[in-house]
């Protein structure tokens, strides 16, 4: 695709960016039929082709407007058209710089803009933990909107206490602990259980993700260089192989923070080297085979379901994996048969900013898992785990939660 800068973007590493990415589009639209929201909608400006458009004309000076706006903002960012893509446009990157530039312009209206901020603010914040315990507490009281986001109290059961050789670094997140306290654990023990030290960094906090895709990228760039500075001791330390991320939507973010530091010279380096030591908890799942199928009790033969989300199977292209392995350590565990690929509606704030979208895109979702009759349905990042489990009674976990209870 040709592209004309504008002159007031050719300078900037923006527009430079976004101009090699657009060159690579050759309009052929097979992203079109995997976008979940051209699905639902059937605007061509309501997927990624359409949005690759909308860019290019910002960028070649046309003035952008609220419907611009709009129509980036529906974008799921779930990286779908990016694995059907036959000329590998790095469309994530792409809408994340045409968000930013459109933002410039566009103002929101006040109601937007405040929501926008008590999301990005608020998600990472400490104040959430606590803000989560009371909710939890009247969760019974609340309304359906407020409960969908408010999960169930769970016990997260004691970490392990033994130091083993193997070290890997662990991010605990800013919302999972809270929400989901069991995956940290669960993690930590599964690792123990074959023979890995699952360590924290006491100064590592929030990926970065929730406040760079809301368009503070600035705040979140902020986030990953106090990351880098947490974990960075201990990779030039040597003490450790990897480091394990069981959120895959932060683990995408973190696997590209040498991307998005790449022209910080004091960061980029070690953002990279970083991004090299990161890995989804799944990545270890072909070794783990070998260490745990001994420890492991008889694996029921309940059918299980899994989602993979979209920033593991397209952001990450980590794909087939989890149910390879789980069905070698005996269990019973397949994915939906139709839309495997589609996006759950979850998206990290989607669900808050995009609701009527986000909701159909979930229900979609159950009633393709639901197809196989499933006990459990099981995915691997906590945004998913949640959005899911508000629509239907069947318990929704991370596959590493059951992996545990197995091994217990």
């Amino acid at each position: 695709m040709q592209t004309n800068l504008a002159p007031e973007y050719k300078s900037r590493t923006e527009g430079q960016e976004a101009e090699s990415i657009l060159r690579k589009c050759v309009h052929c639209g097979f992203c079109t039929a995997t976008c979940p929201t051209y699905q639902l909608l059937g605007d061509e400006l309501d997927g990624p082709r359409g949005r690759i458009y909308l860019i290019k004309q910002v960028l070649e000076g046309e003035e952008p407007t609220r419907k611009t706006q709009m129509h980036l903002d529906r974008c799921l960012t779930c990286r779908n058209c990016e694995s059907t893509c036959p000329s590998g446009v790095q469309y994530g990157h792409l809408v994340d710089i045409g968000r930013k530039l459109v933002d410039e312009k566009v103002s929101r209206p006040a109601g937007e803009s405040a929501l926008r901020w008590a999301l990005k603010e608020g998600l990472p914040s400490p104040l959430f933990a606590p803000a989560m315990a009371v909710g939890q507490i009247v969760r019974p009281l609340l309304p359906k909107a407020l409960k969908n986001k408010v999960p169930e109290k769970r016990s997260a059961g004691e970490r392990p206490t033994r130091e083993h050789a193997r070290k890997v670094l662990m991010l605990e997140g800013c919302v999972q602990p809270s929400m989901s306290p069991n995956i940290n654990s669960a993690t930590a023990r599964v690792l123990d259980a074959a023979g890995i030290q699952a360590i924290s960094a006491p100064k590592a906090g929030c990926c970065g993700a929730v406040k760079f895709h809301l368009n503070d990228q600035d705040g979140g760039m902020a986030q990953m260089r106090a990351n880098v500075d947490a974990w960075w001791p201990y990779v030039e330390r040597g003490e450790i192989e990897a480091i394990i991320m069981n959120a895959s939507g932060c683990g995408v973010t973190v696997k590209e923070y040498g991307h998005i530091l790449q022209h910080d010279a004091a960061y980029a380096s070690k953002a990279a080297k970083i991004s090299a030591l990161t890995k989804d908890v799944s990545e270890l799942l072909a070794e783990l085979v070998t260490a745990l199928k001994p420890k492991l009790k008889t694996a029921s033969q309940e059918q299980l379901a899994f989602h993979p989300p979209c920033t593991l199977q397209h952001g990450q292209q980590l794909k087939g994996g989890v149910e390879k392995h789980f069905s070698e350590l005996g269990f019973n565990i397949k994915t939906a048969s139709c839309e495997a690929h589609l996006c759950c509606g979850s998206a990290g704030t989607y669900s808050v900013l995009q609701p009527e979208l986000s909701y159909q895109l979930r229900d979609r979702k159950l009633g393709n898992l639901q197809e196989m009759k499933p006990a459990a349905i099981l995915s691997a990042n906590i945004g998913c785990i949640t959005h899911l489990q508000s629509g239907t009674d069947l318990p929704v976990r991370h596959w590493i939660e059951i992996l545990d209870a197995a091994l217990a």
